[in-house]
C-alpha cells in the first residue's frame, strides 16, 4: 500500500514543484482569465495522472482563496472495468479529492463502431460533463490538458488536418450556453507531470478505453503518438522547436496567409485586400 499522505503530495506542490507546476498553472489562470470571481468550476477526472494533479493544483489555488470561487470534483465513468473504477476511488481517497461520480453507457455506445470511434467517444464524454456540469449549478468546466497537448495538437491540424489551429486555453460552448470550457494546465510540461507522479509515488490509470483493452488500433492516438516522437526528435537535433511550435499560433500575421476563416465560419482570402 502506498504510504503518501494528501499532505505530502500538497508539500509537493508548495516546495519541490511550486515553479514548475504550480506557478506555471496559477500564470495560465492569470494570462487568460481562465477563473472570475462567483465562478463554480467542474473539475473533470478521467482518473489519469493529468486530471488528478489538475485537481490537486486547484485545491492549492483554493486554499490560497484570492479569487472567490467553487469547485465540483467530477468524475464520469463510461464503462470503465471494475478494476479501473476501484483505482479511481482509490486515488480521490487517498489524495483528499472529493469526488462525485455518475456513470454513463459511452464505451458501450461506441463499441462496433468503425469510422472515428475515439472522436466519438471524446464528443460524447465533453457533452455529458457539460450536462453534468451544468445540472450541479457549475459554469465552467476544467479539463487537464498540458503544454505538450497543445504543441502536438498543432501539428497533428497541420499535418493530418490541412489546418493552423490550436488547442485554446478557453473555448465557450456552442451548445451550452453560460458554460465554458477551461485549461489551467495550459503551461505544465508532461514530463513536469511525471515527475510529480513519480516523485509521489502515485499510481494512476494510463488508459481505460475499452478498445485498447481489447487491444484494438486506437486512431487518434496512434497519431499523437507519432507527433510526440517527431516532436521530440525535432527538439533533440534543435532546441527550442517546442517552444516555437507553442508560439507559432501567437504569431500568426493575417496579411501573410492565402486564406483564414473568421469567428464566424466565413472565408478570407488575401486578394480580398490586395
Amino acid at each position: 500500500m502506498n504510504e503518501v499522505t494528501a499532505q505530502d503530495v500538497e508539500l509537493s506542490l508548495r516546495k519541490k514543484f511550486k515553479k514548475s507546476m504550480f506557478s506555471r498553472f496559477a500564470k495560465a489562470v492569470v494570462e487568460y482569465g481562465l477563473i472570475e470571481e462567483g465562478d463554480k468550476i467542474a473539475v473533470c477526472m478521467s482518473g489519469g495522472k493529468d486530471s488528478f494533479a489538475l485537481a490537486k493544483l486547484f485545491q492549492e489555488l483554493k486554499r490560497h482563496n484570492k479569487i472567490p470561487f467553487e469547485l465540483t470534483f467530477l468524475v464520469m465513468d463510461p464503462g470503465y472495468s471494475p478494476d479501473n473504477r476501484a483505482m479511481i476511488e482509490r486515488n480521490a481517497k487517498l489524495l483528499d479529492i472529493p469526488i462525485t461520480v455518475y456513470e454513463t453507457d459511452i464505451f458501450e455506445s461506441v463499441h462496433g463502431i468503425d469510422k472515428s470511434p475515439c472522436y466519438l467517444c471524446a464528443r460524447m464524454r465533453r457533452g455529458h460533463l457539460y450536462h453534468r456540469a451544468k445540472d450541479l449549478g457549475c459554469n465552467k468546466i476544467a479539463l487537464g490538458h498540458h503544454y505538450d497537448d497543445v504543441i502536438e495538437t498543432v501539428l497533428m491540424g497541420m499535418l493530418y488536418g490541412g489546418q493552423i489551429q490550436t488547442m485554446m486555453p478557453k473555448v465557450r460552448s456552442a451548445n451550452f450556453e453560460g458554460m465554458q470550457l477551461i485549461r489551467p494546465m495550459y503551461l505544465i510540461r508532461e514530463d513536469t507531470i511525471k515527475h510529480w507522479r513519480d516523485y509521489n509515488k502515485l499510481e494512476f490509470l494510463q488508459c481505460a478505453c475499452k478498445f485498447t483493452e481489447n487491444g484494438e488500433k486506437n486512431e487518434d492516438d496512434s497519431k499523437r503518438r507519432k507527433m510526440k516522437a517527431l516532436i521530440r526528435k525535432l527538439e533533440s537535433e534543435d532546441a527550442g522547436i517546442e517552444q516555437n511550435i507553442f508560439r507559432s499560433v501567437e504569431n500568426v500575421n493575417l496579411k501573410s496567409v492565402i486564406e483564414y476563416k473568421d469567428e464566424d465560419g466565413v472565408r478570407h482570402r488575401f486578394t480580398e485586400k490586395y
